[in-house]
């Protein structure tokens, strides 16, 4: 028989995903920033002690808060709904109808099974249909979507449901490469392996739209 918890490590070690949704809890935004720091700041000097360390030295002695200010301020920040960045969308008056595609955005997000880091890449595009928007909030949204704790597949379907969202089209794609320090350090160790997950929408989901779209994040753009 296989118990629940020998469940839960293979789900996490296969890297399965449950839902499009970040699961969140009713109750996620009850405390203010500065509780959640320090509830966290508390659990996380039970961890280190619980192994043995000695946090009145001077190089440990900081690490509770450090953890807990990054967790909320900065890695996990994309939970909160009121930090999802504006995307005010402009008139298409030069009228421009084909893809536009921002690429090699940076990927900075962390794995929801271990709470390694995921780095990688994310190429982004859409095709007009009247509106656009600009091109730093394509990199915003990858970025917010990307801080908090997560699924690979599941940030790609965020990506390109929040750009549909704002654009008011389904023709928006989203490819991303990335590496999992949960893979890449730690189970297999496979140094080498990357994941690469897409989610194509609309007029994407042509053979020959999808192709022009991959053919263009191939091109070699070092300046």
């Amino acid at each position: 028989m296989i118990h629940n918890d020998d469940l839960n490590d293979q789900l996490g070690d296969d890297h399965i995903g449950t839902s499009a949704q970040t699961p969140l809890r009713s109750d996620a935004f009850d405390k203010t920033d500065e509780e959640k720091i320090n509830a966290i700041r508390k659990d996380v000097e039970n961890i280190l002690t619980t192994l043995g360390l000695d946090l009145t030295d001077d190089s440990l002695k900081g690490t509770p808060n450090r953890v807990a200010k990054m967790f909320v301020k900065e890695i996990f920040g994309g939970l909160h709904p009121h930090k999802k960045p504006g995307s005010s969308t402009f008139e298409n008056k030069y009228k421009y109808g084909e893809m536009l595609v921002e690429k090699n955005i940076t990927v900075y997000s962390t794995c929801e099974h271990h709470l390694l880091p995921i780095v990688g890449r994310a190429h982004v595009a859409y095709i007009s249909n009247g509106t656009v928007v600009g091109l730093s909030k394509m990199n915003r949204i990858v970025d917010y979507f990307a801080k908090r704790p997560q699924v690979q597949e599941r940030l790609t379907i965020q990506v390109v449901q929040e750009l549909q969202k704002v654009l008011n089209t389904d023709d928006v794609a989203c490819v991303i490469d990335a590496k999992h320090l949960c893979v890449n350090s730690r189970g297999i160790r496979d140094i080498e392996s990357s994941t690469v997950t897409a989610e194509f929408g609309g007029k994407f989901k042509d053979e020959k739209v999808r192709r022009e779209f991959l053919d263009y994040i191939k091109l070699d753009t070092t300046f």
